[in-house]
């Protein structure tokens, strides 16, 4: 949003400096981009006369001319210095505008030097309109009257000495998308008195040939409202100088009175306007949905096709505009228009955001209609720019057509002066906030805050305190020490679930695992991969095609990463990542899991052979590692109800039950891999953080040690049991023995493959273990040991059907 210096003036008395104005809106929130001074651009070009101007020796259209300059001021000396001019219009005795060598020249981009042009000295240019970008004229340079002031800079004798502020507008204001606007912030801060606007009905002569009429079906939302009047006999020529200095310097182009004053209203008062050419519109103007298909060509001299429901503006002829974002060419203004209908209407926010956004328009009525202007304003706009076309342009204004009624934005929230304490911590005086929301526009009753219709931003109670510590300036708020609620060291604040996202962080990277934090959407392929790619998971607006669904697992992340590190040489990896997977969209359908996959080799290469490949026993023992961080229960079963992808045979489910899984760890698919084209072996895990049951309250004393000072047994076992047999299996048939005297199992050989089936038979492997008894109460005699050993022998033999290998 660009406004200048004096058009702020128009609606703020102030005495305020270009600087404190700055400083006090980018604290207000109304954040100061730039500030273009003219002084710094065209403060150099200065009035001067030709002395003499002749014609150059050597050149046809080239004039030589000897310029008196005032360098330093119209109090100082005069200066006299040659120019080359090519301009037609060079003659003697002429006043026009000089820029010495240093200039930069804004229009040309160029810095001035000294130079020779066809062998005569040039030390200057007398300039044109174009090159101090004042507009497009480079015909002839600039010819001042005969008694404009010798010497003085031209920005203040054209009144171009008029700084621009360029403000950044966030999509909660749209009330600051005007100047007067801007200028109730800066009087309600303190920085002047805003000027009151007076807004006088102009008196139809003759009722309205065109006719307005709003589609039923729009008047709830689409277009609540909608305003006009015919205007006659006006001339449409340029605006007045003022007029186009100010829409020159916010970057507007001037086009002709009638287009400059819907403009100057858009950013003046944030009121959008639109004129028709009443001698093209036939009968009257309906304002209705398109059926789809229709066709318009607008004033960006492009044609638009409408979808059904865009609001259109159409006469008997067919469509004459975009309704609330661009007018149609048919209809619009030109230098031989005499009749002109203005409009002012308004028009639902997410209606013309959709269709600004569906055609593709950017208009400055779309960015204001979309963000929500002052529907209470509609008729107080309509009045103001009639008499301003009857000011510039003349004619004969008729009655007011209006279909529809101003929407009701009446709505009043508490207000309550403590809040402004407790919310945002400064203390300011109740009667300063009451002055505060009342210069705001505000309407307080006892203790009720009524929102002006201009502030559809206001929502609450919170918006009402925002607006007092915006006002007062947040830069005011002092740091202060929370209070202690009790003496000692707090509470922790962590719920059990984020202490364990920590428990599970620092395990694993004290593991040697580097945290991955990747995004929570994936492509639809990476999804299906891993169960995912539902429709209930998938992006209405995804930011980009490889982001359409929420992750269904943290794996897919972590393979990616592994498949751009192993691109780049890095081929051996241990990553981890913590965080949301997704089983639906709908609120619970999502859990917390601590991941991690291994990639690659064990360690680098050395003379010793200890590198090797990952395998499942490595993501287990993580795993594992993982559930005793977050105190997960020291027994679980471990099964192969995994999911499809993980190896089949080479995974396993740790769990409570069947119904409960704790962790998943084992070799990835391969098919998994080649999707992702990460080379292998991978080995990962997922524990889901939620699922092992929270621990009981700590016991105020500790369980008292269990030691014995009796030696233990070890004893080997061979088995042959069938191949498809689990040594899980095995090793839990062994414990369940006798629980109170074997303190572990352990397998500590595999003879399987060609040579196990011809010594032991087709299908069949020999596994061996080691079982430990220890002793409590009395050294274990042979006999104690055989008896045990024998219950090992037929607790395996029941449980796996394997035999003692002899």
């Amino acid at each position: 949003m660009k406004f200048t210096l004096s058009w702020l003036a128009d609606h703020l008395e102030t005495d305020a400096t270009l600087d404190q104005i700055a400083d006090a809106l980018t604290d207000l929130g109304l954040e100061v981009e730039e500030v273009t001074d003219p002084v710094a651009t065209l403060g150099a070009f200065r009035i001067a006369r030709v002395i003499e101007a002749v014609q150059h020796p050597d050149a046809d259209r080239l004039r030589l001319c000897r310029v008196e300059t005032w360098p330093n001021g119209p109090d100082a000396p005069s200066e006299e210095v040659q120019v080359v001019c090519g301009a037609p219009n060079a003659r003697t005795g002429l006043r026009g505008v000089f820029a010495p060598v240093g200039t930069h020249v804004p229009g040309t981009g160029v810095d001035l030097k000294p130079g020779v042009i066809r062998g005569q000295a040039s030390n200057g240019m007398l300039c044109s309109e174009r090159e101090l970008m004042l507009s497009e004229d480079h015909d002839g340079i600039i010819d001042l009257p005969d008694d404009a002031p010798l010497g003085q800079r031209y920005i203040d004798y054209a009144g171009l000495n008029d700084p621009v502020i360029d403000i950044a507008i966030t999509p909660n204001r749209p009330d600051a998308l005007g100047v007067r606007g801007i200028a109730r912030d800066l009087a309600a801060r303190g920085l002047g008195k805003l000027k009151p606007l007076a807004v006088t009905a102009v008196e139809g002569q003759f009722p309205s040939p065109v006719s307005v009429t709003i589609a039923p079906e729009l008047k709830e939302k689409g277009c609540p409202l909608f305003s006009g009047r015919v205007i006659r006999g006006v001339t449409n020529g340029p605006s007045p100088d003022w007029l186009q200095k100010r829409l020159r310097a916010i970057g507007l182009r001037p086009i002709s009175a009638l287009v400059d004053i819907t403009n100057y209203f858009t950013f003046d008062l944030n009121r959008p306007l639109h004129v028709f050419d009443a001698d093209k519109v036939q009968g009257g103007l309906r304002i209705h949905p398109a059926q789809g298909g229709e066709e318009i060509p607008a004033l960006d001299e492009k044609t638009y096709t409408l979808a059904a429901g865009q609001m259109l503006i159409s006469d008997d002829h067919g469509p004459e505009s975009i309704a609330g974002i661009m007018g149609g060419a048919q209809s619009g203004c030109t230098a031989d228009t005499v009749n002109v209908f203005l409009e002012s209407a308004y028009w639902d926010p997410i209606t013309i955001a959709a269709t600004g956004r569906a055609l593709k328009i950017n208009s400055d009525a779309r960015y204001r209609f979309e963000r929500g202007v002052d529907p209470a304003f509609t008729l107080d706009g309509l009045e103001l720019a009639t008499q301003m076309v009857l000011d510039l342009c003349g004619g004969t204004p008729s009655a007011v057509v209006v279909d529809g009624a101003v929407p009701d934005t009446t709505r009043a929230y508490r207000f309550d002066a403590a809040r402004v304490g407790s919310l945002v911590g400064m203390e300011i005086a109740e009667d300063d906030q009451r002055a505060t929301l009342a210069a705001l526009g505000f309407r307080l009753d006892g203790d009720q805050a009524f929102v002006p219709s201009w502030r559809p931003d206001i929502h609450g109670e919170a918006d009402l305190v925002e607006e007092i510590a915006r006002i007062a300036s947040l830069t005011k708020l002092q740091g202060k020490p929370l209070p202690r609620v009790q003496a000692g060291v707090p509470r922790s604040i962590l719920t059990p679930l984020q202490t364990r996202e920590r428990a599970a962080r620092r395990m694993l990277a004290g593991l040697g695992y580097n945290e991955c934090v990747t995004y929570s959407f994936i492509d639809s392929t990476a999804a299906a991969a891993f169960g995912g790619g539902a429709d209930d998971v998938r992006l209405e607006n995804p930011i980009s095609s490889e982001m359409t669904h929420m992750r269904p697992d943290l794996l897919p992340g972590l393979l990616q990463a592994a498949s751009r590190n192993q691109s780049r040489g890095a081929p051996d990896l241990a990553l981890f990542e913590v965080g949301p997977a997704f089983s639906g969209g709908e609120p619970g359908e999502q859990h917390i899991q601590a991941a991690g996959i291994l990639v690659g080799a064990t360690a680098p290469r050395d003379p010793f052979g200890s590198r090797r490949a990952v395998d499942l026993y490595d993501a287990k023992a993580d795993a594992e590692a993982v559930l005793s961080a977050i105190g997960a229960p020291v027994k679980f079963q471990i099964h192969r109800n995994l999911p499809e992808w993980f190896h089949p045979g080479r995974a396993g489910v740790i769990s409570l039950g069947p119904k409960l899984p704790l962790a998943v760890f084992g070799e990835l698919h391969p098919r998994v891999l080649k999707a992702f084209d990460v080379k292998g072996p991978v080995v990962g895990f997922m524990v889901y953080l939620e699922n092992p049951p929270m621990p009981k309250a700590r016991k105020t004393s500790r369980q008292a040690l269990n030691s014995s000072a009796l030696q233990p047994v070890d004893r080997d076992f061979a088995f042959v049991v069938n191949a498809d047999i689990e040594a899980l299996n095995l090793v839990n048939a062994a414990l369940g023995a006798d629980k109170a005297l074997i303190s572990g199992v352990q397998v500590f050989d595999e003879f399987a493959g060609p040579k196990a089936d011809a010594q032991l038979g087709a299908g069949k492997k020999s596994l061996a273990i080691t079982v430990r008894m220890q002793p409590s109460d009395k050294t274990l005699t042979e006999d104690d040991i055989d008896q045990v050993s024998r219950k090992i022998v037929e607790k395996v033999q029941k449980a796996t059907g394997g035999t003692l290998r002899s």
